[in-house]
């Protein structure tokens, strides 16, 4: 049986691994191998911006879905966020390479999001399962649109960032349904305002730092 010993050193072991170490993905990274991807300087910076704040945002993704899951005493509640978390990992991996095929790095404030984001994870998780699960529901409608915006603004030709956006908007959808079908309640419209927020000041800051 999992002690709270377990869970504790298991929560701190992802964020060392998702802050410190190579992530690797259990998918293969989405590609559109019939269109060749070719950017000039100033379309390679604009890419790697942009996929610097996915990166945060699968980051933070991380850090919530560890501490949703440290915070719920519904196994099965439990076991839900880690393997919506396994599928988030697939996202850093992703979003961690194609930083790298464009010569662009990591947010240095990566441990300050992951830090920030597991605090709410835990406030989330210590006001209920349904709660919790409508934390999931809107901070996943907030991804989806965000990542929308970004197939607007990457480059057109940038055939192999849109691959891996495009596939996590669909991901993104799919984790706010699958939330809603296990009893997720709806947020007040103030805590909704609060999340969209705190998104824009992150996305905002990321995009440079």
């Amino acid at each position: 049986m999992t002690t709270a010993l377990d869970q504790t050193l298991a929560t701190l072991d992802g964020a060392l691994r998702t802050l410190f170490a190579k992530p690797h993905a259990r998918n293969a990274c989405p590609t559109l191998p019939e269109h060749k991807t070719e950017l000039n300087a100033e379309e390679k910076a604009l890419a790697g911006a942009l996929m610097r704040v996915n990166h945060v945002g699968e980051v933070c993704a991380q850090a919530l879905y560890a501490a949703q899951a440290l915070g719920t005493k519904n196994p099965a509640l439990r076991q839900h966020f880690l393997e919506a978390s396994l599928e988030e990992g697939d996202h850093l991996a992703w979003t961690h390479q194609r930083l790298q095929e464009l010569g662009a790095r990591p947010s240095l404030l990566n441990p300050l999001w992951y830090a920030g984001a597991f605090g709410l994870g835990l406030i989330a998780g210590r006001l209920g399962d349904k709660r919790s699960l409508g934390f999931v529901v809107e901070t996943e409608k907030q991804v989806e649109s965000h990542l929308a915006s970004h197939l607007e603004k990457l480059p057109r030709h940038d055939h192999a960032s849109r691959a891996i956006v495009a596939q996590m908007k669909d991901d993104e959808a799919r984790h706010a349904l699958e939330a809603r079908g296990a009893g997720a309640v709806e947020l007040p419209l103030p805590v909704k305002q609060l999340m969209g927020l705190a998104s824009k000041v992150m996305t905002r800051t990321a995009h440079y730092i």
